[in-house]
């Protein structure tokens, strides 16, 4: 990208703000943000906001290294899952958040994935049943790898948001999403 994806904005709010700001409005207990490359530069955008910053120092190991880093940062006695949202995903509505997290809340058992037109997206909610098997996955095949061995707990919520399948990882992108405003504007 050029730059921190977290630090993109979306109107006057960084993605990362954006997010922090829908999660909040959920039934969310605790939001922490797992930090990796630029940090440091990332840090200040959080401060004062309802969340704890968790550093990766292996962020270079891929996401899943961020995955674990929350993970182990967590008391998991007091959850029962946790919504995984990469940064470079931020076009999800609160109303499909919403509906990832009361599909869980009835089942949390299961691995809550959302789906459009057959393909899967973000965010993603992983079950506690699942949380060692992410810790020993193979890092280059990341949470997918868990994803595949445990089909039969995926419960693949179908939603009509094309936003689950957008990655903003390009200034192409940014630019056709964001900047040309191709997007639902339910997601602000």
């Amino acid at each position: 990208m050029g730059s921190p994806k977290a630090l993109l904005k979306i109107q006057e709010k960084t993605f990362l703000q954006h997010i922090i700001g829908i999660l909040s409005n959920q039934y969310v207990k605790d939001i922490h943000v797992v930090l990796g490359a630029h940090a440091q530069e990332i840090k200040p955008s959080v401060t004062g906001l309802p969340v704890s910053v968790i550093i990766n120092e292996q962020w270079q190991n891929g996401q899943l290294s961020s995955l674990i880093t929350g993970l182990d940062a967590i008391d998991e006695n007091n959850v029962d899952g946790v919504l995984v949202w990469p940064v470079d995903h931020p076009l999800v509505s609160g109303v499909l958040v919403e509906q990832l997290i009361n599909t869980f809340m009835n089942d949390s058992g299961k691995l809550i994935i959302p789906k459009f037109e057959g393909k899967r997206g973000h965010p993603v909610i992983f079950p506690k049943s699942l949380f060692n098997e992410l810790r020993a996955a193979p890092l280059d095949k990341g949470a997918r790898s868990v994803v595949y061995r445990y089909e039969e707990t995926v419960y693949e919520l179908e939603t009509s948001e094309i936003e689950i399948l957008i990655n903003i990882d390009t200034p192409e992108a940014y630019e056709k999403f964001i900047t040309n405003g191709i997007f639902r504007c339910s997601n602000l």
